[in-house]
C-alpha cells in the first residue's frame, strides 16, 4: 500500500486583506494598446499574512480598460503555517474602477509547513480603496 494513498487532503478556505506597498512600473510605447511590467510588493494579512512580490505584464486600451498577468512570490503564513509559494495571477479591468482577479499556486512551488500547497483565490480591488479583500480555498496534506 502507498503511503501517499493514505494522506488525507484538508480542504480550507481563508480570508483577509493586502495593500500595495510599492508600485515600479515601465511603459512600453506611447500609443494604445500600451504595453507595460510592472514590480510590486504587497502586505498581506488576515488568513495569509506575510510580504509578496509580483511581477505584472499589463495590457492598457484606449477606453481605459486593460488586463493583466502576473507572478507572485508569497512568503509568510496561510492560517499559521509558515513557508513560501507562488501563485499565476490574471485578470482585467475596466472603467468602473474595479480591478478582477483570479490568483493559482503553482505546483510544486510550497515549501517549509506549506509544502504540496495547492489552492485559487480571487479578489476584486475598487480605485481607491487602501485595503484590498481576497479570499483563498486551498488544500494541505
Amino acid at each position: 500500500m502507498l503511503v501517499a494513498a493514505l494522506i488525507e487532503r484538508i480542504s480550507m478556505q481563508t480570508t483577509g486583506s493586502f495593500t500595495v506597498t510599492s508600485w515600479d512600473e515601465d511603459v512600453v510605447g506611447d500609443e494604445h494598446p500600451k504595453l507595460a511590467r510592472a514590480s510590486v510588493a504587497y502586505a498581506f494579512s488576515g488568513g495569509i499574512s506575510g510580504e509578496t512580490t509580483c511581477a505584472y505584464a499589463l495590457v492598457y486600451n484606449a477606453d481605459q480598460t486593460g488586463a493583466f498577468n502576473g507572478m507572485q512570490l508569497v512568503r509568510g503564513t496561510v492560517d499559521g503555517r509558515e513557508g513560501a509559494f507562488a501563485v499565476r495571477e490574471q485578470g482585467h479591468f475596466g472603467t468602473d474602477g474595479k480591478i478582477h482577479s483570479t490568483f493559482e499556486v503553482v505546483p510544486g512551488s510550497g515549501t517549509g509547513d506549506l509544502a504540496g500547497l495547492r489552492g485559487t483565490g480571487t479578489y476584486t480591488a475598487v480605485h481607491g480603496e487602501p485595503a484590498v479583500p481576497y479570499a483563498f480555498d486551498y488544500e494541505l496534506a
